[in-house]
């Protein structure tokens, strides 16, 4: 009986971890697709039209510029060029999986933050966006080490503002062109917080009305195969690990944009010379006038 209890729990641990797995990432391997490949532009720069607030960009995601469907632009996942596997890693609410990357503030004021946006998709979505809830959390280091602490959000309060289509579509290689079923969505959460200069990390989870995801896909670079250095929790926040290309072990990061005003203090000796210059003229104007 005790054996049969055993061998019970055992079963039970390892249908968990292989869900738990299956659910992490979402891997082009699963698909069978041709050799056919899209030419990529190793040149291809995807800063354009970015907006007068943005104060920080932690990587891109389109790497061919209306190459999709309708003209759309495309993230294309380089499974053939370079070995790349994952199209997307899990950070379901409904399943507690978290995901997570840093960024450093360097202005000496610090920033002022307006909004933040992330991206996700669901596979099987139309280009109307299924996302429901964006959960966002700031540590003041890496959220894996005990020596940071939480400074902002709560893991119960939907930050979710808007959510619109990005005008990209997910695609591999062997499917540009011709993929529509995983349109990447923008989520925007809106917010009013200042951070002083620092290294930060955010922590987020995305929820979604369809079964598939949502998934959060990674920076994509033509030609490069690591691309930042993202972590995943699969464990309510519990654990942490670096997320790694399925294919190639390379490092992933994940992007995401911060809008607001980055601060400059003027430096002391700068204050000095302008009173020194407001002495001057006003000592001016009074010699003059007497």
């Amino acid at each position: 009986m005790r054996k049969k209890i055993n061998f019970s729990i055992i079963f039970l641990m390892m249908t968990g971890f292989i869900y738990a797995q299956t659910n992490a990432y979402e891997m082009a391997s699963e698909y069978q697709n041709s050799q056919e490949t899209v030419e990529l532009d190793p040149n291809f720069n995807s800063n354009q039209n970015r907006s007068a607030d943005l104060i920080y960009d932690n990587g891109p995601l389109v790497n061919s510029s209306s190459t999709g469907v309708g003209g759309a632009d495309e993230s294309v996942l380089q499974n053939i060029g370079l070995g790349l596997n994952i199209l997307g890693l899990g950070h379901q609410l409904a399943l507690g999986f978290w995901i997570a990357d840093d960024f450093i503030i360097n202005s000496s004021g610090g920033w002022d933050i307006t909004s933040l946006d992330f991206y996700a998709y669901q596979t099987g979505s139309t280009t109307t966006s299924t996302i429901t809830d964006l959960r966002i959390l700031i540590f003041d280091g890496d959220p894996s080490l005990p020596t940071s602490s939480l400074i902002w959000g709560d893991e119960t309060t939907n930050r979710l503002s808007n959510t619109e289509w990005s005008g990209m579509y997910r695609v591999q290689e062997s499917t540009s062109g011709a993929a529509v079923n995983r349109p990447i969505m923008k989520n925007t959460a809106n917010l009013n917080l200042h951070l002083e200069p620092g290294t930060y990390w955010l922590v987020w989870q995305t929820g979604g009305t369809l079964g598939s995801g949502p998934w959060a896909p990674p920076i994509t670079i033509n030609g490069l195969s690591t691309t930042g250095n993202g972590k995943q929790s699969l464990d309510g926040l519990s654990t942490y690990f670096e997320v790694l290309d399925s294919g190639t072990n390379t490092a992933q990061g994940f992007p995401f944009q911060v809008y607001g005003t980055a601060i400059e203090h003027v430096p002391l000796s700068n204050w000095t010379i302008i009173f020194s210059l407001l002495i001057i003229g006003l000592f001016s104007v009074f010699r003059f006038k007497f």
